[in-house]
């Protein structure tokens, strides 16, 4: 049992290491004016645990993931992201890291109660962040 486990840890450190190492994919150039922000709820806002987040986008168009056209992404919505998802690799699919694939606009969030933090990051068709990256400001949100 106690090799089973073992090898099970360093399988996951090897899949942990050779994601680390996997090389970075090729930008997409976004315009210089290119900017996304939260247009609902507003900072330092107090909203109930379940809400609706409405995204804003200006310079560029919004498309579906896997739609390549130039000068257009779709949204990512991070809550609670510390650091900001790496460059050249697809910004991560998880509970802190939500896609909008389809290309929506807004999105009805549940959160616990507390303190949390929002902000948007555009990507590509491949979900990579833009060069240089289209981030909105990070906003505090307080979840009654």
């Amino acid at each position: 049992m106690n090799r089973i486990l073992l090898i099970l840890a360093l399988t996951g450190l090897a899949i942990v290491a050779m994601a680390a190492e996997a090389p970075a994919l090729p930008g997409t150039s976004a315009p210089a004016a290119a900017r996304v922000y939260i247009i609902s709820p507003a900072d330092g806002a107090t909203v109930g645990q379940e809400f609706t987040v409405r995204f804003g986008l200006e310079g560029m168009g919004v498309a579906p993931a896997g739609v390549t056209r130039e000068h257009t992404g779709h949204h990512h919505l991070l809550v609670d992201v510390k650091t900001l998802p790496a460059a050249g690799q697809p910004i991560p699919a998880d509970a802190n890291h939500i896609h909008f694939g389809g290309g929506q606009t807004q999105t009805t969030l549940k959160l616990a109660p507390g303190t949390h933090t929002l902000q948007l990051e555009l990507g590509d068709a491949n979900h990579v962040p833009f060069v240089p990256a289209v981030v909105s400001k990070k906003i505090t949100v307080h979840v009654k």
